[in-house]
C-alpha cells in the first residue's frame, strides 16, 4: 500500500498542543450559585431601590418608611426585604412593633463598586 499525502498543515503533535479554547474559573459551585443569587436580588427595581434608600439611612430605616418612598404596596416592600434580607443585603432588629433594616457590609462594598464602574463609565 501507498501512503496518501494530505493537503493542508500537518496534524499538531500533542506534545505541542496549546490548550487555546480552555475556559473556566475557579470559583466552586457554591460561591456561584451565592452571586447568582445577590445579582437577581439586584436585578429588581423595587428591591435595589430599597436597598440604596436601607443604605443611606444612618440608624436603619423603618418599614413604614420605606414604602411611600417605593411607591409600591406594603405587600411588596415586605418581599423586598425578604429577599434582601435571605440574600445577605440587609440585616434587621426589632423595636416594639417595628422592624429596622440596616445594610450589611457586604451590600455596602457591593454599591459602592457599583457606583465606582459608573463613575468610570461617565468619564
Amino acid at each position: 500500500m501507498s501512503e496518501r499525502q494530505i493537503d493542508g498543515p500537518a496534524p499538531p503533535d500533542d506534545s505541542q498542543t496549546v490548550d487555546c479554547c480552555s475556559t473556566g474559573h475557579s470559583l466552586p459551585e457554591d460561591a456561584v450559585a451565592a452571586d447568582v443569587q445577590t445579582l437577581a436580588t439586584l436585578g429588581n427595581d423595587t428591591r435595589y431601590e430599597a436597598l440604596r434608600l436601607i443604605a443611606a439611612a444612618d440608624d436603619g430605616i423603618c418599614v413604614c418608611e420605606l414604602e411611600p418612598s417605593l411607591g409600591v404596596s406594603q405587600g411588596a416592600v415586605s418581599q423586598a426585604l425578604s429577599r434582601l434580607f435571605s440574600a445577605g443585603l440587609v440585616d434587621r432588629r426589632k423595636e416594639g412593633r417595628w422592624r429596622y433594616y440596616t445594610a450589611t457590609p457586604r451590600a455596602e462594598r457591593l454599591l459602592r463598586v457599583l457606583d465606582e464602574t459608573r463613575s468610570v463609565d461617565d468619564d
